[in-house]
């Protein structure tokens, strides 16, 4: 299973989405020769005669990828291409789509496009790449059996992903010293300074991030979020829940009884599921959700929830979260 899984399950797959589009890509990458290796996020070193060429990939990894100059000649996403976060900015053409849907790829399309590599996240927790998890089509798994299996860790930080990604691009002949990839982690680095100010300026300001549902409140658990790890080790208090679920941890299952557990000052919204209505709309179907008083106040910003890849998008969502901090009650939940 993915991260975000239960969540959409729940919600029926027909949330509208939001995020931001990807940075400017350098030139197409050149082409290397090889012999080529590169250690997965599995810590198993995977070694071909030739440097791949022929690559698909998951959508956020595509976009990683992408950002580096390297073009995949396939992508498998887990929504319209059209909404993905990740993609909906990038110039799409020549690459062959293989599905729109968690858990669901046409492989017979796949195996047409004689791919030598295959890129998806590695899930510490799932034990899986993107898109062979648990709970996928069997027939979507034989994905793997066409070219070696290759990702970054889905770990302790997006920081750690990205560099995770420019590495893995580096040995495919990427130039990782293009100047938009330098203007793109300096973007960012600029941005985690504005942010770590404005956190700074509010020492007591509380964040828990959510993900409501028909029947459940998800209360995120950051220790499994690297993207709200990041935001810890830049000085935002986020709320660790007391009890994540025993089988998947991601998440604490709040019933909507038990909505106002806790009492963030701010709510970071998961952001597949964030409208500018949404706050309000489940404040109709769910009264209690009014009662975290930070909801009732309106106090809520969308969470780049479990798709960040790039420095780009880091910073464009830095920024967003920034102007939230500044704007925020460190008082709401008292």
């Amino acid at each position: 299973m993915r991260a975000w899984r239960p969540v959409l399950a729940a919600l029926a797959l027909s949330v509208a989405l939001a995020g931001c589009g990807s940075e400017d890509s350098p030139a197409d990458a050149t082409e290397a020769s090889g012999p080529w290796s590169f250690t997965d996020g599995s810590g198993e070193v995977v070694k071909a005669d030739k440097t791949p060429t022929r690559i698909i990939a998951h959508s956020g990894e595509a976009a990683a990828l992408m950002s580096f100059g390297i073009k995949p000649v396939g992508i498998f996403a887990d929504e319209s291409v059209k909404t993905d976060p990740n993609l909906k900015n990038l110039d799409l053409t020549g690459i062959e789509i293989l599905g729109e849907e968690w858990g669901k790829i046409d492989v017979e399309k796949a195996a047409a496009l004689r791919p030598d590599l295959i890129v998806g996240d590695w899930w510490p927790v799932e034990k899986a790449h993107s898109g062979l998890e648990e709970g996928v089509d069997e027939k979507s798994k034989k994905l793997a059996e066409l070219a070696p299996v290759v990702g970054a860790t889905q770990g302790k930080s997006i920081v750690q992903l990205a560099e995770g990604y420019e590495d893995l691009a580096e040995s495919l002949g990427a130039k990782v010293d293009d100047p938009q990839i330098a203007a793109n982690k300096k973007r960012f680095e600029e941005a985690v300074a504005r942010f770590k100010e404005a956190t700074a300026a509010k020492p007591g300001l509380t964040v828990g991030a959510m993900s409501p549902s028909d029947d459940k409140v998800y209360f995120a658990n950051p220790v499994y979020a690297p993207e709200l790890l990041d935001l810890q080790s830049f000085g935002l208090k986020v709320i660790n829940p007391a009890s994540p679920d025993p089988s998947f941890p991601y998440w604490e299952n709040l019933s909507w009884e038990n909505a106002d557990k806790y009492q963030p000052d701010l709510i970071l919204w998961d952001g597949r599921s964030f409208t500018a209505t949404a706050n309000a709309d489940w404040g109709k179907k769910q009264p209690t959700w009014f009662k975290i008083k930070a909801a009732k106040a309106g106090a809520v910003v969308a969470w780049p929830a479990f798709w960040l890849h790039t420095y780009g998008d880091f910073a464009t969502e830095l920024d967003k979260l920034t102007e939230a901090v500044k704007a925020a009650d460190p008082n709401i939940g008292d």
